[in-house]
């Protein structure tokens, strides 16, 4: 495991493996830097590790879901633990069914459920554990979470003047998704100029109207983001080293297929998700080769 986030003393890990994001969803938190969601490369039904140190003060069932256009759990679990490194604070982890109990003490690592197939999930979503860091008196609400910030230093050593497309070999392909390995060497993930200087790709573009970018640096209100020579959005907020931007008009095409994107950061070499419009439009198979473009609408 692998430190990649730190809120109010509370340090947040993620599997070597794995991934993670704090801007790929539509909801409130992630749009404003408050939540961060840990995929650990493992499939449903797999074992979870806690992502943080901490004793269980509850677990709550929540929600039923209907009427979702794939099978998914009837209900979720929101765990709190009481954080071992800064006890005023409390870790609020969604999107695993547990195999703890209260009282328990968790640390980095080690088994604290199962993961699920939520119904606050979309058809291509993969498993991911959702991670908020709360104050004792405020610790189940959607809003209301501390900020949190990255860990990772962005590698931003490379020129994207000549990236008019990604290139690269399909890896996976699901009725859901696919993801594919570019044939350039990226590091972190998948890179863009954030007003002339390197930043890296993280959200759901076009369909959440909005994603995110880090940095090595603190980014500007207003900067141009550019990717695929398109402009694709302008930042609206600052978090630090991380921003986020609101998407504009551009379309995202797969050896000529209009596609959605979900991005990522990767503490491995990154892969590009390419989700369809819907369930099995795409029908790609592994190994065949691809090229993403963008064009202004």
């Amino acid at each position: 495991m692998i430190k990649v986030a730190h809120s109010e003393g509370v340090n947040i890990y993620c599997p070597k493996n794995g991934k993670f994001s704090f801007f790929n969803s539509p909801y409130f938190a992630h749009r404003n830097c408050a939540s961060i969601d840990i995929y650990p490369n493992a499939w449903f039904n797999s074992v979870a590790q806690s992502p943080v140190n901490g004793e269980v003060i509850g677990i709550r069932e929540v929600n039923r879901f209907w009427h979702k256009n794939f099978k998914c759990s009837d209900k979720d679990y929101v765990l709190l633990l009481r954080s071992l490194e800064n006890k005023n604070k409390i870790v609020k982890i969604l999107h695993l069914k547990p195999t703890v109990k209260v009282g328990d003490n968790m640390h980095v690592g080690e088994k604290i459920g199962v993961l699920i197939r939520s119904g606050f999930f979309d058809f291509w979503t993969e498993p991911h554990i959702h991670v908020d860091v709360r104050n004792r008196e405020d610790p189940i609400r959607a809003r209301g979470g501390c900020r949190i910030g990255g860990t990772i230093k962005i590698d931003d050593n490379m020129d994207l003047i000549d990236l008019m497309s990604i290139k690269g070999t399909v890896v996976d392909s699901k009725r859901e998704y696919s993801l594919i390995a570019p044939e350039r060497e990226f590091k972190h993930g998948i890179p863009v100029y954030l007003d002339e200087q390197i930043g890296f790709l993280d959200g759901g573009i076009p369909h959440y109207g909005f994603f995110g970018v880090h940095t090595n640096f603190t980014p500007k209100i207003g900067g141009q983001v550019k990717f695929l020579n398109e402009r694709i959005g302008l930042v609206t907020s600052v978090f630090g080293n991380m921003c986020l931007a609101t998407f504009r008009n551009t379309m995202f095409k797969l050896n000529g297929k209009n596609v959605r994107l979900s991005l990522y950061l990767f503490l491995s070499k990154p892969l590009l998700k390419i989700v369809p419009q819907r369930i099995g439009e795409l029908n790609l198979e592994k190994f065949d080769f691809v090229e993403l473009t963008a064009a202004s609408t």
